[in-house]
């Protein structure tokens, strides 16, 4: 998973009207390595990873493949 994936998966898990103690822990997982991934961004105000980070946080879906960035 790209780090846009996990900021997604962890505001999915925590939108669960359901959620149990275990979707709680698994979203802050996902949320630890989205924060780690945004750390981790390369140099680079018009990086394609950060295109894609401005995108998950105004939900919208990336256009770009940010698996690509770090090749």
């Amino acid at each position: 998973m790209t780090g846009p994936e996990h900021y997604r998966e962890a505001e999915r898990l925590l939108k669960d009207e359901y959620r149990t103690a275990q979707s709680i822990a698994d979203a802050q997982v996902h949320a630890t390595l989205a924060l780690a991934a945004a750390t981790a961004l390369p140099p680079g105000v018009n990086s394609p990873a950060r295109t894609a980070w401005g995108s998950v946080t105004e939900g919208e879906q990336p256009d770009y493949d940010v698996r690509n960035s770090f090749a």
